[in-house]
């Protein structure tokens, strides 16, 4: 197999007919998202493009998923945006990748131009109008290998400029495998995906649908600042699987929506981004009869490396653990002298890793790098930046940013210590520990009923004065970034307000 899209023809012939994505517009069917991806695919080749870029600007839904499989079938790979992502940030993406091609339909019309794409705009229902030349995509599938980019999606960096990583077509195939092993998917599940089209995220539902026939519905994004409404949506469209941020499944749990309305056909629940709270992971697993994977893995590995599924019962201040990576994926920690131990950062090895980042090889050489353990042949890992260790049970454990550890007080600490003891006091829904490096002040911003004297009360019994917050913010919802993670920079700004 050189592509994913042999997954797209294995289900055409098994299921033509059969919902493949659905959104608020439409329902496409396999054979619906094979047929516009012809014609897709052959209108790029037509006009010359073949290995390179080509910007894919639409509404989020299942027309925009049809046209990445297309920007495939002219051997090409997709850059995703949308609106939502900001005018700026989409200007430096075009301003990196400088695409010749995008497609683009009328949410893209007022932006476009403003954002400095000067190359061709095609829109997408006009190539849905032109004939498909299976000659031509059948000469670009033979060109096609499995070593080609498949996406190049951008994730934010310390320095707030946007890395554009490079995706390939083997290491999804290889992820197919993986996650859909692992999520148990198969052609009776309905996913309610909950990711945004341009980030890695939704490969999880993108994929299993591919591979194992199943459904999925994208679930608008209003729903989620109306948790009763969101999960009534969840059993009208009988969804049984969940692929989402913790932001999205702790704003239903920390509501208390299910004393009004509960998940009645869940069977999976994973969740990953950031660490779950596990007072919210208790009242999801007293209310929701359902498997529980807490997934782990960055971007630049293709999305999901490693997963823990949920087998006994925490307390409030445990963490829980990420487990065992993917088969055919290695996970090691290296300590600060360079050696493997059972304490320190995260690498990651294996077919799932990138290319690298896009048009930027300083950045690249710091995160793609010699395996440290291997001195022999050049074998290239990714280096997350991420803090673990190996648990009594032999079980991973996340323990946070390398970047988040700071030295404040003549001690060096770390972020996550100070957020997960506030998560495990009654009254606090979620929470985001920040440092103001210029004021040298430690800060709590929180969700919750509790006050900010009864909290800062609580936190002296469980932490050392160092640890305790100088200042603290109390809001309705944490900041979310781009990709469904808690704004730290946006938080740290709610301290002084």
């Amino acid at each position: 197999m050189k592509t994913v899209l042999e997954y797209l023809s294995a289900r055409q012939s098994a299921g033509p007919d059969r919902p493949m994505f659905s959104d608020e517009r439409e329902t496409l069917t396999a054979e619906d998202v094979a047929l516009r991806s012809d014609r897709i695919g052959s209108a790029l080749i037509m006009r010359g493009a073949s290995r390179e870029p080509v910007l894919v600007w639409m509404r989020r839904g299942g027309a925009m998923i049809a046209a990445f499989f297309g920007v495939w079938k002219a051997n090409c790979f997709y850059v995703p945006v949308d609106t939502e992502m900001g005018e700026s940030r989409i200007r430096s993406i075009v301003e990196r990748v400088k695409p010749r091609f995008a497609i683009v339909d009328e949410s893209a019309d007022a932006l476009l131009s403003a954002c400095g794409y000067t190359g061709e705009a095609l829109d997408a229902s006009t190539l849905l109008s032109e004939p498909a030349d299976p000659d031509a995509l059948e000469t670009a599938g033979k060109q096609t290998l499995d070593s080609d980019p498949a996406y190049l999606v951008f994730t934010s960096g310390s320095t707030g400029a946007p890395k554009g990583v490079v995706g390939v077509h083997r290491a999804l195939i290889d992820y197919a495998e993986q996650i859909t092993k692992t999520l148990r998917a198969t052609d009776s599940d309905v996913f309610g995906m909950q990711a945004p089209l341009y980030v890695d995220a939704c490969m999880k539902e993108i994929l299993s649908a591919l591979k194992c026939g199943s459904s999925v519905v994208l679930v608008p994004k209003k729903l989620f600042m109306t948790p009763v409404p969101l999960v009534e949506f969840l059993n009208a469209h009988r969804v049984t699987a969940l692929c989402w941020v913790v932001p999205a499944l702790t704003l239903i749990s920390a509501l208390h929506t299910f004393d009004a309305v509960v998940p009645q056909y869940l069977k999976t629940v994973a969740f990953g981004s950031e660490v779950m709270p596990p007072k919210q992971l208790s009242v999801w697993r007293a209310h929701v009869k359902a498997r529980y994977l807490n997934l782990y893995g960055p971007t630049e590995c293709t999305g999901m490396s490693c997963f823990y599924e949920v087998d006994r019962d925490f307390a409030d201040d445990e963490r829980i653990p990420i487990g065992r990576a993917f088969d055919n994926t290695e996970i090691f920690l290296i300590d600060e002298n360079g050696r493997r131990s059972d304490e320190g950062e995260i690498f990651i090895r294996g077919t799932c890793v990138c290319h690298g980042y896009y048009r930027d090889p300083e950045r690249t050489a710091k995160a793609f790098v010699q395996n440290p353990l291997n001195p022999d042949y050049p074998e290239t890992v990714y280096r997350t930046g991420d803090l673990g260790r190996i648990n009594d049970r032999g079980e991973l454990e996340f323990l946070g940013r390398r970047d988040d550890q700071i030295k404040h007080m003549g001690h060096r600490i770390e972020l996550g210590e100070l957020e997960a003891a506030a998560k495990a006091v009654a009254g606090v829904d979620a929470a985001c520990a920040v440092f103001d490096r210029e004021r040298s002040v430690l800060g709590l911003v929180y969700t919750g009923a509790i006050e900010k004297a009864a909290l800062l009360s609580a936190l002296r019994e469980k932490l050392p004065e160092y640890l305790l917050p100088k200042r603290t913010a109390q809001t309705e919802r944490l900041p979310l970034t781009e990709n469904g993670k808690t704004d730290r920079k946006a938080a740290a700004l709610l301290l002084y307000r």
